[in-house]
């Protein structure tokens, strides 16, 4: 389990983390999207009227807050320790200003652009979990998240084609998406609840014995994909037996109540009742009754009564990925920028490699109090890039950069220069004869 190593935030260290390690420059440079530099169609505007949010001692809200440039933002985060800090959408106009508009006739202040963001969180799992619940996370439970990763992040750059995806881990108990490509950053709430509808199979709640419906002649060819390429292996070979699914009676009549067919959950239930006493040791349970089900359920006989998806539907329930659908669909939605430091845990929001999620373990994730004892332990130097690279934080950040910044922002320069020309050739053309 991922301990609560930090309940009471020592913010003498948070200080100190903001002063030597927390990357400023490339947290700018990221929400500018090329705009700081000193090309004709830079929008000089643009980093001013992005909203950031700080989160003081005691919940205290800092809303609107907005920064010209990295040294601003530096300079107030150091002034005020924020124990976390939010980033918002991209407005109209200047939100610090924004009562200076509200007189107006028009409502001018309103959000233009904002990054597709989504928000995953374990404490939705609780049903389909039992070595933990609410906050807890540890290693048995964390594959749920890298199955969201997978199917999310395939679908968003082969189904959509955005290139720019960035995977934050909050923290504590899951993950976070920045969808940033240019396309994605301008699409209306329309656009952002159409796009979240796509992923969304998970529709039961608590009440509900059966949560996932998977209706007509195929499956749609992303839900095929996903379960051949992702769900079905996880379920079968981490979560069956990690979660011990099938062991108990509870736990087998729940997935028994998924089975349309009550005389066919009937005679599972009877073999497995019976079995309790003569199981081979040698294998497992949860395998043998998994089997066992799968046969029942898949062989011809039954095939013809509406019961051919019911392995997949189980698989979905306890593996799909459960979106905080809200948070994806509407602009002025708060997300915790990367890199804070989360207040409970003192773990770091660190990015996560899509292409190497599997390997990602949050128990090993740097911890505030570990940053500040490897800085201690090194001793002070004042290039900031060296005091990094002597820090469990250097890799995180290494990655950020060459993984995801650097593309993003030779795409945001290759953007901004073409969408300037344009505009040149118009404004040439309109002069013509």
């Amino acid at each position: 389990m991922i301990p609560q190593q930090e309940p009471d935030l020592n913010l003498n260290h948070l200080k100190l983390y903001y002063g030597k390690l927390f990357p400023f420059t490339d947290l700018c440079r990221w929400v500018s999207y090329g705009n700081d530099a000193k090309h004709p169609g830079c929008d000089q505007s643009y980093m001013g009227r992005r909203e950031f949010s700080f989160t003081l001692v005691d919940d205290i809200y800092l809303r609107f807050q907005s920064f010209n440039n990295a040294h601003e933002l530096e300079n107030s985060v150091k002034e005020k320790s924020p124990v976390k800090i939010d980033i918002g959408p991209v407005y109209s106009v200047d939100p610090a200003k924004r009562y200076a508009y509200a007189q107006s006739e028009n409502n001018v202040f309103a959000p233009v652009e904002r990054e597709l963001i989504f928000d995953i969180d374990m404490t939705d799992y609780d049903d389909v979990r039992y070595c933990c619940s609410g906050a807890d996370v540890c290693l048995v439970c964390w594959p749920l998240m890298t199955i969201a990763i997978k199917v999310i992040d395939t679908a968003l750059r082969d189904d959509f084609g955005f290139k720019h995806v960035l995977w934050v881990y909050s923290g504590r108990r899951g993950v976070h998406c920045w969808v940033c490509d240019g396309k994605a950053r301008r699409l209306s709430n329309e656009q952002r609840g159409a796009i979240a509808d796509y992923f969304r199979v998970y529709k039961g709640n608590e009440n509900s014995h059966k949560k996932v419906s998977l209706t007509g002649a195929a499956l749609h060819p992303f839900l095929a994909t996903s379960y051949t390429n992702v769900l079905k292996d996880y379920f079968e070979k981490n979560l069956l037996t990690g979660q011990n699914l099938l062991a108990t009676e509870e736990r087998y009549e729940k997935i028994l109540s998924m089975i349309p067919d009550e005389s066919i959950a009937s005679e599972l239930r009877g073999r497995w009742h019976d079995s309790r006493r003569s199981s081979s040791a040698k294998e497992d349970i949860n395998v043998v009754r998994w089997e066992q089900l799968k046969q029942l359920l898949q062989s011809g006989k039954h095939k013809a009564q509406g019961l051919r998806r019911c392995v997949e539907e189980i698989v979905f329930s306890f593996t799909y990925p459960r979106l905080d659908m809200e948070v994806s669909k509407h602009m002025n939605h708060l997300l915790k920028a990367p890199f804070c430091v989360h207040p409970k845990t003192g773990r770091v929001c660190v990015p996560i490699d899509p292409n190497r999620c599997d390997e990602f373990d949050p128990t090993t994730v740097p911890t505030l109090s570990q940053l500040i004892e490897e800085l201690n332990y090194e001793g002070s130097r004042s290039d900031v890039d060296g005091e990094l690279s002597r820090t469990s934080l250097g890799h995180a950040i290494t990655l950020f950069r060459s993984s995801f910044l650097q593309p993003l922002l030779k795409a945001c320069k290759e953007e901004i220069e073409n969408s300037y020309n344009v505009k040149l050739q118009q404004s040439k053309n309109s002069l013509g004869w």
